[in-house]
């Protein structure tokens, strides 16, 4: 799928026009102008905006204050997202908040079972907001994304480039709106303060160029090897 990706964005970087503009000989692309890849939508994600929100598979530690049987419980969610919890019974945790599944507990457990509980939930382990790091980085794979992170820190996370990176030719591939969209960055200019470090997010895929990448992309780094801005692309 990348590669597949990759051939047409080189043609993205002949071409300087304003507005949303078609590309050459790839009608379902499109040059964005705009200065950062947009965020993408709720419907984008499953588990994908701030705060985390839960989802398939993740672990969670539930605590209720004062009970000593329901304290420090370990729960996973099932593929639909759902958990068990005595008590309680099964309930969607899929797209609750860590606190909004605790709001949901203690309005199950109170009245009937505990008088005024106290519940805490937290974040053990997830599968569920992952991004893929890939390339030239010296541990490619998948990584967790809690909070707000960064291209520079998924990198960081992927124990930063391997000794042939290219950092002038990293680029984010994302689906927005049901979208799909890439960015070119360049990691020497983003260090440098020529512009944000932008951020990524659940189910982004980031490639670090190597050689290959740089020969896709060499017409336009010689035109502009700085990349003093990122370059968005739009794949229709």
């Amino acid at each position: 799928m990348l590669r597949k990706l990759f051939f047409p964005l080189s043609a993205v970087l002949l071409c300087s026009c304003a507005g949303t503009t078609p590309l050459g000989g790839y009608s379902a692309l499109s040059v964005v102008q705009q200065g950062e890849l947009p965020p993408p939508e709720r419907t984008d994600l499953f588990a994908r905006d701030r705060p985390y929100l839960i989802g398939p598979f993740d672990k969670l530690k539930i605590d209720v204050f004062g009970i000593e049987e329901l304290n420090q419980k370990e729960v996973q969610t099932d593929a639909s997202g759902r958990i068990s919890f005595p008590l309680a019974g099964v309930i969607e945790a899929a797209g609750k908040t860590p606190n909004e599944l605790a709001e949901e507990l203690e309005t199950r457990l109170a009245g009937r079972f505990i008088r005024n509980p106290q519940v805490t939930v937290n974040l053990e382990e997830t599968v569920s907001q992952v991004i893929t790091v890939d390339g030239e980085v010296r541990e490619p794979g998948l990584y967790p994304v809690i909070g707000r992170m960064t291209l520079m820190r998924a990198v960081a996370t992927a124990k930063g480039t391997a000794e042939f990176a290219k950092l002038d030719d990293v680029v984010i591939f994302r689906t927005v709106n049901g979208r799909e969209m890439a960015a070119l960055y360049n990691l020497k200019a983003i260090r440098r303060g020529a512009y944000q470090d932008p951020e990524v997010f659940a189910n982004d895929v980031v490639v670090v160029g190597d050689s290959r990448a740089r020969r896709i992309f060499k017409d336009f780094l010689q035109a502009s090897p700085l990349l003093t801005a990122p370059l968005i692309t739009l794949i229709q």
